[in-house]
Parts: structure tokens; sequence; C-alpha cells
């Protein structure tokens, strides 16, 4: 792979001031430089463009060329008839291009770029998660606090000190029980097909490991910690349970996270929905509202509102993306990508940027495992763009940033749905349009 242009910071203008409300707990205006490659995005009245033909006369040669290409390419018929999309120039905040950018259509896992300039937000990148055990009336309590990265080895690590601290105290059994009491029901979000759990996505609890994917993840966590400890010499009585646990209980043992961004990173170059869904439940706490979907997504829309997204058309149900009945018009998703990579938000925020799948990147979704950037059309991109995907049936996304020809940064979006084509041939033809952008596909 051609080496990334995302790797050293260059200077752009000078921003417009943007103050967000002092709520915005951690968006502090510090950075000095631009966090990842000088991608310094314009205000959020940059993302006016709207339907067909592009205006040019203030754009460059490079730009028109563009505009003119996007014009004759967003034809293709393999990305059917409905697509949202906009191209913005990141140093002057020209809109290059739009075409129904103001329309509102399914975003997929576009939804996760809002997820995670939240979480970051509202949480703050250092935010690390905390699962513990706790002993009270002779029952061992596993207690989740959200966090989706736990592994069979943190888990052992667990049970190691609470054997170690029942064998102090005389003890050779015990009964174990599960507290997931932090995420309140429903488990499942309106707009989730029945065919998405437990494979796709598990019904959303605060406890797991090792990212399983089956109804209880909370007890299936709890029958393991159990194994663990009958596998210590301890005697486990009874089946595992679950309950709260009581205010008189002692705390055991602890696990700590990564930090939140180590993991925004692996949620965005994956499109792991499991943790996108457990950072909603989470930010909302934080946020002091119940740890539910709707107050996520309503935590979502009052931190992207006050950063200045605009949120015309905006609708979600979850944080993954996976809802059929979320709406995100393109002209949005280039906003939230503004905000990510603005150098004033930089020490909150890069960690969005910096989780973006590169194309070509091996082990993201726009890696080469999954088909992605690799015709004669988009393979001159591999390592130009930065983008998340998006994919549902009925519905592709592609939305980042790239350096187009001439020399200037440029963010997209571009929202497909409802195409006709088989799916990765419209995923090829949204490879194209990226790679238009860049103005490697002339």
């Amino acid at each position: 792979m051609p080496s990334s242009p995302f790797a050293a910071p260059v200077s752009g203008r000078h921003r417009k001031t943007r103050t967000p409300a002092p709520s915005l707990r951690r968006a502090a205006v510090v950075a000095l430089t631009a966090p990842i490659a000088g991608a310094i995005l314009a205000a959020p009245s940059a993302f006016a463009a709207d339907k067909a033909v592009t205006r040019t006369a203030a754009l460059d040669p490079a730009e028109r060329k563009i505009a003119q290409k996007l014009n004759e390419r967003v034809r293709d018929t393999r990305l059917g008839t409905r697509l949202s999309g906009v191209v913005v120039d990141a140093d002057s905040g020209r809109t290059v291009w739009g075409h129904d950018a103001s329309t509102a259509l399914m975003p997929a896992s576009n939804t996760k770029l809002g997820t995670a300039v939240t979480a970051l937000t509202v949480l703050g990148p250092d935010h690390r998660f905390t699962t513990k055990v706790v002993f009270g009336d002779g029952t061992l309590t596993l207690v989740g606090g959200g966090d989706r990265s736990l592994t069979t080895g943190d888990l052992s690590a667990l049970a190691g000190t609470a054997v170690a601290g029942l064998r102090h105290a005389g003890l050779t059994s015990v009964k174990v029980r599960v507290d997931d009491s932090l995420f309140p029901e429903p488990t499942l979000a309106t707009g989730w097909n029945t065919g998405y759990y437990p494979d796709t996505i598990a019904p959303v609890r605060a406890l797991s490991v090792d990212g399983s994917h089956v109804t209880d993840t909370s007890l299936d966590a709890g029958e393991s910690f159990a194994k663990l400890l009958t596998d210590q010499g301890i005697t486990v009585t009874g089946k595992v349970t679950r309950g709260v646990a009581g205010t008189a209980d002692v705390p055991v043992a602890r696990h700590q996270s990564d930090k939140l961004s180590v993991i925004v990173r692996h949620m965005l170059k994956v499109s792991d929905n499991d943790v996108a869904e457990t950072l909603l439940r989470t930010t909302a706490l934080a946020a002091g509202r119940p740890a539910t979907f709707q107050d996520g997504t309503a935590v979502v829309r009052e931190v992207l509102t006050r950063y200045g997204v605009s949120l015309d058309g905006f609708v979600i149900h979850d944080g993954s993306g996976l809802s059929r009945a979320n709406r995100i018009p393109a002209r949005t998703i280039a906003g939230i990508l503004d905000v990510a990579a603005d150098p004033r938000y930089g020490d909150t925020l890069m960690y969005v940027v910096d989780g973006l799948p590169v194309a070509g990147e091996a082990g993201s979704t726009l890696g080469p495992e999954w088909g992605r950037f690799d015709t004669a059309d988009s393979r001159c991109a591999v390592g130009r763009v930065r983008a998340k995907t998006g994919t549902l049936t009925g519905a592709l996304a592609l939305s980042g940033l790239t350096k187009a020809q001439d020399g200037r940064w440029k963010v997209f979006s571009f929202v497909e749905n409802d195409s006709t084509a088989a799916p990765d041939a419209t995923k090829d033809a949204l490879d194209g349009l990226a790679a238009t952008v860049n103005g490697c596909w002339a």
C-alpha cells in the first residue's frame, strides 16, 4: 500500500470561531495545529449543497473537474436513483458538488460517526469502563460496566483475585450471580430486523465476554466466570443467577478497559455494532439520563446540535446504524466529519478521524478482504482516502476525507438507498466516487 497522506500535519487557513455551548464538557478550543493531515474543515454553513449540478464560478480548475465528473458518474446505474451526496473544500468551505445533499436516507453504519463524536465529547477520550466483582451473603456478583472489550483473560484475572480473597477468608464454596442492571430494557432497538441478532448484534446488555453473540451475554459471562472459579478449586453452588449487587457487598476485584479513544478507533475501523450500542448507553448515563436507546439518541442530537451540525431530517433509533428506521442526509454526515476533524476539538475528537478506515487498509472495512478500492477506477485511491463505510440491505454509504489533485482537502459523503444492482457493484461505484474526489480517477 502506498504511504498514507494522513501521516503528517500540514497547515491550513484560520477557521472562523464556532463556540460550543458551555455544557459540552470536553470540547475545549485548545488545538493550535491540525490533528490529522491538515484536515481543517469548514463551518456548518458550508454544507448547504443540494440537488444536482453545483455552481462552478468560485471553483478552481481541479474542483470544476471533480464536479463535472461527479455529475456524470452519479448517473451510474449501479447507484440507482436515490443518492444523497456532497463534497466540500476543507480549506475554503466552498461546496464543490452536491446532489440531494439534504435528502435524508438510511445511513447504515455512518450513524456510528455521531455516536463516536458524542461518546468522546461526553465521556472523554481517557474514559475507561469498569467490570467488578463484589461479595456478600455467600455470593460473588460479577457487575457489568458496559465493557464490550472484556476478554476471558480479563475475567480469569478477576476470578484469580476473587479466589485469593475467598481463601484468605477460609471459604471454599460460593454462589455466583451477574448484575447487568446498568442497562435497562429494552435490549433491542426500533428498526432492527429479527435476523440481526444474535449474529450481527447481540441484545444490548452491560456485561459480556469475548464479544460473544448470544441472546444473554450477561449469563454467558457469569457462567464463564463460575467455571474459572471452579478451575481454581472453588465450588460454585447452584446455577448462575441474575440480580443486583447489595449496597453492603464488599469489593473484591475490578478490571478497567482500554481508554475510550482506543475503543472508538476499533469500533470505527471494523464497524463494531455491539461496541457502538454500548457507547450509546454509557453516554446517556454520563449525561445524566437513563441508559436507553431513546435517551442515548437524544444525547447524540443534543451534542451534535451544540457543535453546530444541522439536524434537519436527522432521525436515529440506535448507535450502530442497524436500525432501518434511521435517516440522515449526506450534508449532516459531512457536518459530523467537519466537527471530528476540527483542530479546535483535536484533543477530544481526533480519534474519530484516526479511526476512519483507509482505502486498502487490511483489517478494516475498506480492506482488500472486503473487495474495496480494487477496481481499475478506484485502485489509484488506495492509501489516499479515509472513510467510514455503511452497509445494510438496500443501503450503502461512504463518507470521509481525501486530499484532491489541487492539494486541498475535501470532505465528502455519499449515501445510496434502494439500488437494484448487486451490493458489491454498488460499493465499487461508491469507491469510484471517492476516487473521483481524490482526482486520481480523472
